[in-house]
């Protein structure tokens, strides 16, 4: 086979329709646009405009607020923690902060602060300082003998 030899499968390629190239074509004069009016002509944009008639967007309830200054935090599952100090990429006998998290890889950015959540078992002993944790990831740390040190809120 050669570079000249080379070609689509049948029915792989379709050139596109070519409009305003004359009756021949199937979209010639006016390229499927009709007659007259504000569609036919060129730069407009007609948007969620419905003709005079309540446009959708504001015939549909509205229900529910996103609080403009809600904080978001990065999340780390006990599981995904002792995968990672299975693989040495976290040393468990020094103590483990939001900075070392993201250092190691684990967490790409802190956000607004790093929380800990139960997903999972953890197998080492941690002494781990994070913004947040739920209770049950306190109480899997605690009971594999670590301590997790939260901020005082």
């Amino acid at each position: 086979m050669k570079l000249h030899e080379l070609h689509d499968n049948d029915g792989a390629s379709k050139s596109k329709k070519r409009k305003a190239r004359g009756p021949g074509s199937g979209k010639g004069k006016t390229a499927g646009r009709g007659i007259k009016g504000q569609k036919s002509r060129s730069g407009v944009a007609i948007g969620g405009y419905e003709g005079g008639q309540m446009p959708l967007y504001q015939r549909l309830p509205k229900r529910g607020f996103n609080k403009p200054n809600a904080k978001h935090f990065a999340v780390v599952n006990l599981s995904i923690l002792q995968k990672f100090i299975d693989a040495g990429k976290i040393d468990a006998k020094a103590a483990i902060t939001e900075d070392l998290l993201v250092e190691s890889g684990l967490v790409r950015r802190k956000l607004d602060g790093i929380r800990l959540l139960a997903k999972g078992e953890i197998k080492a002993k941690l002494d781990i300082t994070v913004t947040g944790a739920s209770k049950a990831a306190v109480e899997a740390v605690e009971k594999a003998g670590g301590k997790v040190n939260l901020p005082a809120a």
